[in-house]
This record gives C-alpha cells, structure tokens and sequence, in this order.
C-alpha cells in the first residue's frame, strides 16, 4: 500500500498554516478532538473517509486520529482538493490520496489504494 498519492509533498507547509487557521475557527471541533485524545473512542478502528479534500476535513480527520483511527482519505471530488492540504494531511501520517484535478483512472487508483486499508 502506498502512504499518498499527491500532486506535491513539498506543498505541506502552505497547507499546515492554512489548516491551522481553520482550527481556530472550528472551536466545536476542536472540544471534540480534546475529548476524543483523552478517551480514544475510535481505537483500532480504520476508516477510510472519502471527501473533499479541504482545511475543514483535515480538521475533521486530525479529529478522528487523535481519536485513535487508523485513517485513509481520499478525494471525492478532484475539482474541490487542496493540494497543499493533502500534502500537510500526508506529511502528518494520514495516508492521502487525492490530486486536483486528476483524470478518471487516478481517481480510482485513489479510491483503490485507500481502501487498502481495509475500512471497519
């Protein structure tokens, strides 16, 4: 299995700092990601999240980590990914799979290669 599929790894600066400004103005989600690394509901479980690769979902997905997922994201939709927010999720240790713009096949090699992980 492959840790990413990505346009650029080297874009994963740009995409923390915007990940970063987006957790400050998700204070609801941030409570939640608290509570979930105190008690690790989701210990064990992989979860492959297909969605639109944006700051808000990388929020959502550091979330579900700190919550104990073992998690694999792919893009839903290639016209509304963040590439450098991939780059950020997958030099975090998220396996990600999505590429702006991507034609049919790498979408599916996407959805493929996430689904390695073998979903709960």
């Amino acid at each position: 299995m492959k840790d990413y599929i990505l346009k650029d790894i080297n874009l994963a600066d740009e995409g923390k700092q915007r990940i970063e400004w987006a957790r400050r103005h998700m204070p609801v989600l941030g409570k939640i990601k608290e509570q979930f690394e105190k008690e690790k509901p989701l210990e064990g479980i992989n979860v492959v999240a297909c969605l639109h690769v944006t700051v808000e979902t990388a929020n959502l997905i550091y979330a579900m980590k700190a919550g104990g997922a073992n998690i694999a994201l792919a893009a839903s939709n290639p016209l509304s990914t963040q590439d450098d927010v991939a780059a950020a999720l997958a030099s975090e240790g998220i396996k990600t799979f999505a590429i702006k713009g991507m034609n049919e096949k790498q979408y599916y090699e996407c959805l493929e290669e996430a689904l390695k992980i073998k979903p709960h």
